[in-house]
């Protein structure tokens, strides 16, 4: 049997504890774990993709292991067979992510049946954390040093005090 290869797809937009949480359990599932940074325009992005994809670099460079991070923008599934992936890592936070996780896995199965999706449990401490929230408390002045990396959280800040949007 060969290098067991896993992938975790997401935007990352910004990489969260929760995120970071999901990498590091993920890795000890697989030989080689490709962290795939996507496009995803209807998430109005806060950063670029080539911005994110240096971001989970420098943050999963301290996790050590066989991670690797790569951008993406096609399918999952013609990604992760470019990948020779046989495995798709998803996290999960609550009863919500699991049906769309579940009807996504499904329509990937039927896209391609020789790669299988492995759903992890978020850490209940990091179970609410999401980059959408994480973003939207940003933009309104909070403090998200309990979400993300203070490196994470320097950038997010500078980020939105370069659009404006601090406070308002």
């Amino acid at each position: 049997m060969g290098e067991r290869i896993g992938v975790y797809p997401g935007t990352f937009d910004p990489i969260t504890l929760g995120h970071m949480d999901i990498i590091r359990r993920g890795a000890k599932l697989v030989d080689r774990l490709i962290v795939g940074v996507t496009t995803n325009a209807s998430k109005s992005p806060m950063f670029s993709d080539d911005e994110r994809i240096e971001m989970v670099k420098r943050e999963v460079a301290t996790i050590g292991g066989a991670i690797d991070v790569v951008g993406f923008d096609s399918l999952l599934m013609d990604f992760a067979e470019k990948q020779k992936a046989s495995i798709i890592v998803r996290g999960l936070r609550a009863v919500a992510d699991f049906e769309y996780e579940y009807q996504m896995a499904g329509m990937n199965q039927q896209l391609n049946d020789r790669i299988e999706t492995v759903f992890l449990m978020a850490d209940v401490s990091l179970q609410p954390i999401a980059s959408r929230l994480v973003k939207e408390i940003a933009i309104y002045g909070g403090d998200i040093a309990k979400f993300v990396t203070p490196a994470i959280k320097s950038e997010v800040v500078a980020r939105v005090e370069k659009i404006g949007k601090r406070g308002s």
